[in-house]
């Protein structure tokens, strides 16, 4: 039998998302079995792969390196998940969405607000180019299942993820799959 090809993004986001990931404890010794991780922060692969069948996508579209790299995803990747609040509708990420574009928002966090050292980092290739606004993965790519939560809890991802691996597509109803926060 052929292990399913999982990858997981961290994009423009806390890593919250992750760190539940993990909390899968025991269940990811199973998860293990059946899946061979092709791609994650966690794994620290530098290249997203070609052929994977499920991606865990954590947090929004924020700079140049982000929008780049969804679209690699979608076009490589058979199962999008959108994994976690900020990948599914912005969150605290898109919070500089407020501050009326991505040139506003630097003058605020790096001149106003700062009192030494005023000065807009812009190294490039270093430091990738800010998109003049935040937005979830669904408004650049397809995504094929929304997975909610901040961070989402270890038992809905087991729950989200468990039937995929059967072939199967997981229900993503009731309150403790579907709540915010």
């Amino acid at each position: 039998m052929t292990k399913m090809k999982l990858a997981t993004v961290w994009l423009g986001g806390c890593s919250g998302c992750h760190m539940s990931f993990l909390d899968l404890d025991e269940w990811l010794i199973d998860l293990a079995a059946q899946v061979d991780i092709v791609y994650s922060p966690i794994a620290d692969i530098k290249e997203y792969p070609e052929n994977v069948d499920l991606v865990l996508v954590e947090g929004a579209i924020a700079n140049e390196e982000h929008l780049e790299l969804i679209y690699k995803i979608r076009e490589r990747t058979k199962t999008i998940i959108s994994f976690g609040d900020c990948a599914v509708t912005g969150n605290v990420t898109a919070l500089r969405n407020l501050a009326g574009g991505a040139e506003p928002a630097l003058q605020l966090a790096y001149i106003q607000g700062a009192n030494i050292h005023q000065q807009i980092p812009n190294s490039p290739g270093i430091v990738p180019p800010l998109l003049n606004k935040v937005v979830p993965v669904h408004k650049v790519v397809a995504v094929d299942i929304y997975l909610p939560g901040c961070p989402p809890s270890a038992d809905r991802i087991r729950a989200a993820i468990s039937p995929l691996l059967k072939g199967e597509k997981p229900e993503i109803i009731g309150r403790e799959m579907i709540k915010f926060g």
